[in-house]
């Protein structure tokens, strides 16, 4: 979801969602992290502040960058010992996967007993990494696969209402459509995206529509 040339586009989904993570990060993270689909740690900074160590596992053919992947190995088959890690995180990866209960399984079995595990995933949202894009998930959807992989569920968490749902979807309809020629060589489509943007966070502290959420945030218990 973070593609450098669309940071300006995400800007709006960043704030919030790193807002939380740092929240439930600051919370809930300790000791060995296991980071599962790191792709290029774009949380590592982030997370250095609560833990001791940040193992990051991703697979061979991965979109992204490999040179902050520590372990090669799948979601399915993280290649450790039971009972490693003290927390785990896993941010926009279960969309992309074919066995989504299967690889909170393997979680469950990496992380030591009391660990705590936290998840993203997307609700509301474009096809993205296609074609390895399966699944969008309810919140009782993810309650019912973390609880039937063992898991005690904590909290999940809705990152926004129907405002910054659609503000962020109307954004990447209007850079796809208008940006381009005059309107591209001006960059008018990043200054509006800014003020969409600026519009967005402010009506979203009003906006209690959160089934219109674009993401939600789980943290479970092992």
């Amino acid at each position: 979801m973070r593609p450098s040339e669309k940071d300006y586009l995400n800007r709006l989904i960043n704030i919030l969602f790193e807002r939380k993570f740092d929240e439930l990060s600051s919370k809930y993270l300790k000791g060995r992290l296991i980071d599962i689909g790191c792709g290029e740690k774009p949380y590592k900074d982030m997370v250095s502040t609560y833990v001791d160590e940040h193992v990051g596992v991703d697979h061979h053919d991965t979109f992204h960058g490999k040179t902050n992947i520590d372990l090669f190995g799948t979601a399915y088959n993280i290649p450790v010992e039971s009972n490693s890690f003290d927390s785990a995180i896993c941010t926009a990866v279960l969309e992309h996967l074919e066995e989504p209960e299967s690889a909170i399984g393997e979680c469950y079995r990496v992380l030591k007993e009391g660990g705590f595990a936290i998840y993203s995933v997307p609700f509301i949202w474009p096809l993205h990494e296609e074609p390895r894009d399966f699944f969008r998930y309810s919140k009782y959807g993810l309650k019912h696969l973390f609880e039937k992989r063992g898991f005690k569920v904590i909290e999940i968490m809705p990152l926004s209402g129907f405002v910054v749902t659609f503000v962020q979807l109307h954004l990447y309809l209007i850079k796809g459509k208008f940006d381009k020629g005059i309107i591209k060589r001006l960059r008018l489509i990043k200054f509006y995206s800014f003020i969409c943007t600026k519009f967005a966070l402010f009506l979203n502290r009003y906006d209690h529509s959160k089934q219109f959420t674009w993401m939600y945030t789980i943290v479970a218990q092992k």
